[in-house]
């Protein structure tokens, strides 16, 4: 049996699965489609309902944030309904139960009708989302879990991209060559010593995403952008959602939204975004968002490496937390991730990277004027 086949017979018992709970709920009538795979982390399948709008069942693969399945799932909820009061989010409407046929459960939720994002042209619409999500009211720390909220988010930062870095030194030369190694050491060593944005990143913070990248984002009809795809939500600084957004380690991540931003392109989105949340908000000083955006490369870039040193493992029978096995997504997708994590540990685009980083240091105060 191909890896194909074997995840064309997975969809349709993940389509039974689904229609079976859903019969239970009295949702019956319903006609079920299993949507294209183009993530690491879940299975879709868009579900039409007779009465009412369509839903989409999320159905983890595994949990990126190395949860257990109970936990993974209540996390998940918890980002959907914190998010959805921006307007810009699906709403949450309900759970599928864990048992033998979804191991890891699942999430329903309002489908989107809408397009992939084109950029630069819907960057506009992606800062208002964002925006309408950052600028969501604080709340005490004390309701904020399940959703981190670290002392110092620079510094959670910081320790997650350092644990992620280790994988580098798996990496074979014709993965990661000595002029691409030597640039990510230098940016990683410039995360020490950085007071001053720590300490303007450490003092605000607001719920965001951590997911970000444009190929997330479904744009309707009118032209709202919808962030769709929550499973990463934390109270921190805004920052890292705009450098996930316009990163070129972001946006040419899937085919579907693939573009390469010109840096006053990415200049003027991040002064989009400063017009939506407000210029003389906190939230908005450029040191911290400078920080922030060499500090999100760093975590995608790490991020690769981990992928490359974990993808060939095998599957975790027990479905337990984090599982980057190939076994569980299709070879296309595979063979894609595969391409963008060699490209992006390749000398050219980290080079790419650095270039533009010192371009927006340059230009950055300019571009208000």
């Amino acid at each position: 049996m191909t890896a194909s086949t074997d995840k064309t017979r997975n969809a349709k018992a993940l389509c039974d699965a689904v229609r079976a709970h859903l019969a239970s709920r009295g949702e019956t009538g319903i006609d079920l489609h299993p949507m294209p795979d183009t993530g690491l982390a879940h299975d879709h399948i868009w579900i039409r309902r007779r009465h009412g709008p369509d839903w989409v069942a999320r159905l983890p693969k595994q949990s990126q944030m190395q949860l257990g399945v109970e936990d993974n799932l209540d996390f998940q909820a918890h980002c959907y309904r914190r998010t959805s009061e921006s307007g810009h989010t699906p709403t949450l409407h309900g759970r599928l139960p864990i048992d033998a046929t979804l191991p890891r459960g699942g999430l329903l939720v309002t489908a989107i009708h809408g397009r992939p994002a084109r950029l630069p042209e819907d960057l506009p619409a992606i800062a208002e989302a964002l925006a309408a999500i950052h600028r969501l009211p604080l709340p005490a720390a004390a309701t904020r879990p399940p959703l981190a909220s670290a002392a110092s988010p620079w510094q959670a930062m910081r320790e997650e991209v350092m644990a992620q870095a280790h994988h580098l030194d798996t990496l074979p030369s014709t993965v990661l060559d000595r002029e691409a190694r030597r640039h990510i050491d230098a940016a990683l060593a410039s995360l020490d010593g950085n007071d001053a944005a720590a300490a303007g990143i450490d003092t605000r913070r607001c719920l965001i995403s951590f997911d970000a990248h444009p190929g997330n984002f479904l744009i309707t009809p009118e032209g709202k952008a919808v962030l769709v795809d929550l499973e990463k939500c934390r109270y921190s600084h805004p920052g890292f959602d705009l450098a996930h957004a316009s990163l070129y380690t972001s946006t040419t991540w899937d085919p579907a939204s693939h573009a390469v931003l010109e840096p006053d392109t990415v200049i003027q989105f991040y002064r989009q975004w400063q017009a939506q949340i407000g210029a003389n908000n906190p939230l908005a000083d450029e040191a911290a968002l400078l920080a922030t955006r060499r500090a999100m490369w760093l975590w995608s870039i790490t991020w690769c490496a981990k992928w490359w040193q974990l993808h060939r493992r095998e599957r975790d029978a027990l479905a337990r937390g984090e599982d980057w096995s190939t076994a569980l997504s299709d070879p296309q997708l595979i063979a894609h991730v595969a391409d963008r994590v060699a490209h992006y540990l390749s000398t050219p685009s980290v080079a790419r990277v650095s270039d533009e980083f010192r371009h927006l240091q340059r230009h950055f105060v300019a571009g208000a004027e």
